[in-house]
């Protein structure tokens, strides 16, 4: 099944997802509630046009872990940054990073340019939706904690990035404006067509202003979800709501092409650049690039 959150005449919703419809379930029903318990399913309102709502991203995570399993994608963002090889450690552990639960939007909202920002990116991803709390999991256990799918975008600072990664904890305020999370959730089963193992063999497309800037297929990650779920539930706990993204795909951001060529080529986004992403089984989502807040001034210590 998919399930959406929506908006409808200013009231947040969820929904059943069937072609071109959302069909409201009870108030008060929680997105898991309805994947676990399909008889919520049959208490469904009157059905709306999808194009007459707002979605909201799926779920509302605790956290937000996002990992980076695309070889292709980290050969050409290496080179980008002026590195020459993928370290060691990329092949010995599924990495994350921690980024922002609050600063998710929509499936077709306006996303904003960061303050002080002139390299804007994104970053084609799909996330694994977490069901129910788990602590310390295995990789056979870590399959059965997989509410659903949805698609992930990552946006991206890019000049942010690299100054600041200078200090080395990692991006922080190059991915902290907004991210988008949609356009619904979809459980496992719809994408038993796909399987290839532990795998699924999504194929997955960006494009900006309607031109085709990338595909690569969700089948080529290094690590399956049920590693990286494993990885991140290590000693400690994973939380329904809980994001785990799989990391840019190849062909899946600006700085991978920019890496490859020595230039801003594809250039960055701009005001008024609409990025649109599709994932087979999953949708697509389509967002316009707006103008951002102005970066405020702050006085640096004296030294």
């Amino acid at each position: 099944m998919k399930i959406a959150r929506f908006e409808h005449s200013g009231q947040h919703h969820i929904g059943l997802v069937i072609d071109d419809n959302v069909h409201p379930l009870p108030p008060g029903t929680n997105v898991f509630e309805a994947v676990r318990n399909n008889s919520v399913l049959h208490h469904c309102g009157e059905p709306l046009n999808l194009q007459s709502v707002r979605l909201l991203p799926p779920v509302e995570p605790p956290a937000i872990r996002d990992f980076i399993t695309f070889e292709q994608h980290v050969v050409g963002s290496y080179a980008a940054i002026g590195r020459d090889r993928v370290p060691n450690e990329w092949y010995e552990i599924p990495t994350f990073y921690f980024t922002n639960p609050h600063c998710l939007i929509g499936a077709n909202d306006p996303v904003p340019v960061p303050p002080g920002c002139k390299l804007f990116d994104f970053e084609l991803e799909v996330a694994a939706i977490i069901g129910r709390d788990g602590y310390n999991l295995t990789v056979d256990e870590a399959a059965d904690y997989i509410a659903g799918f949805t698609i992930f975008n990552d946006w991206s600072a890019r000049d942010l990035q690299t100054h600041e990664m200078r200090i080395g904890l990692g991006p922080a305020k190059a991915k902290d404006t907004a991210s988008t999370l949609g356009p619904y959730l979809v459980t496992p089963d719809e994408l038993e067509i796909y399987r290839r193992g532990d795998r699924h063999d999504l194929g997955m497309s960006v494009f900006v202003n309607n031109k085709l800037i990338g595909t690569d297929s969700l089948a080529n990650a290094a690590w399956s979800f049920p590693e990286m779920i494993a990885y991140a539930s290590r000693g400690t706990m994973v939380r329904a709501g809980d994001v785990i993204a799989s990391g840019t795909c190849g062909n899946g951001c600006l700085l991978e092409f920019w890496g490859r060529r020595r230039k801003h080529d594809p250039p960055p986004l701009a005001v008024g650049d609409v990025v649109t992403m599709k994932v087979d089984g999953l949708g697509a989502i389509e967002n316009q690039v707006v103008p951002g807040a102005p970066p405020h001034p702050f006085r640096c210590p004296p030294f």
